[in-house]
């Protein structure tokens, strides 16, 4: 397939948002966690363009090609999400069918509670509601010691390239996406950006109670997922008053999009494809 790609620099919240823009029809919006870009997506794009979507892959706040915000403040969740929101506007799109993983997950959650006019339908990956997370128990609280190292300002980011980023490898444990990384991560920067992400958010490993999705939510987790638990994901019908849709990939790691495309691409497809009442 020929595909073509408009690449975009939108002026959002304050700061310059980089967008990949593809295709017609109803828009999709994907959101990257850490320490991806929007090329995490690589594998979804095409197969939307093709079943008749118009794909909007942004890199996210300090990511990819996007401005960098020098504040760890300047990364809290509420910011994040009115960058979501700030783009939807600055693209004159009212409502999307909305696609995230990690970091994006925790942001389109976020999105999905404090504006769910904006979201028709979301398949989150990996990362369950927010309550759910907090709550996850032992298991989910081991899983998450990275948050804790994250915290540690500098010697987190020297720790994680030393030795030929050896730690950093050891921790993501995905040595095909591994050269990805690295020449993102590299520019001055970036690495500390995505850490900020951390930083500016330490308290959602805590349990807290936050409002319940009122759209339609399909929750997709991998059994081979070093840093989320499938309890918090299982969990995530309790706080969803919209249509509840769960699966589990086995197999595959926590970058289940690049990991397990085959098994991932036609759910995604065919719960997009779905008519919403038949959710």
């Amino acid at each position: 397939m020929n595909l073509t790609y408009e690449e975009r620099t939108c002026r959002v919240n304050g700061m310059d948002m980089h967008v990949v823009i593809a295709g017609e029809g109803p828009p999709v919006l994907l959101v990257h966690g850490f320490p991806d870009t929007h090329q995490v997506w690589r594998k979804q794009i095409p197969a939307l363009v093709e079943a008749g979507y118009r794909v909007i892959a942004p890199d996210t706040r300090g990511c990819g090609d996007s401005s960098l915000s020098p504040r760890v403040a300047d990364y809290r969740l509420d910011n994040l999400v009115a960058d979501l929101v700030g783009l939807l506007d600055v693209l004159e799109i009212d409502q999307v069918r909305l696609v995230a993983h990690d970091w994006g997950a925790m942001q389109a959650w976020h999105l999905v509670l404090q504006q769910p006019q904006r979201v028709e339908r979301f398949i989150v990956l990996s990362v369950g509601h927010p309550t759910a997370y907090g709550n996850g128990g032992l298991v989910q609280k081991f899983k998450g010691y990275y948050i804790l190292l994250m915290q540690l300002r500098g010697l987190m980011e020297w720790l994680s390239t030393c030795a030929n980023w050896f730690l950093f490898r050891q921790m993501t444990h995905f040595p095909a996406e591994f050269p990805h990384w690295q020449a993102q991560l590299s520019k001055p920067g970036r690495l500390t950006a995505g850490m900020n992400y951390y930083r500016a958010n330490p308290g959602m490993i805590l349990p807290r109670e936050w409002p319940s999705a009122r759209v339609p939510v399909f929750g997709v987790w991998s059994s081979g997922d070093r840093f989320l638990a499938e309890g918090q994901m299982i969990a995530s019908e309790r706080y969803v008053r919209g249509p509840w849709r769960y699966a589990r990939i086995d197999g595959a790691n926590h970058w289940l999009q690049l990991d397990a495309a085959e098994k991932f691409n036609p759910l995604l497809l065919d719960y997009l494809a779905t008519p919403k009442e038949s959710l």
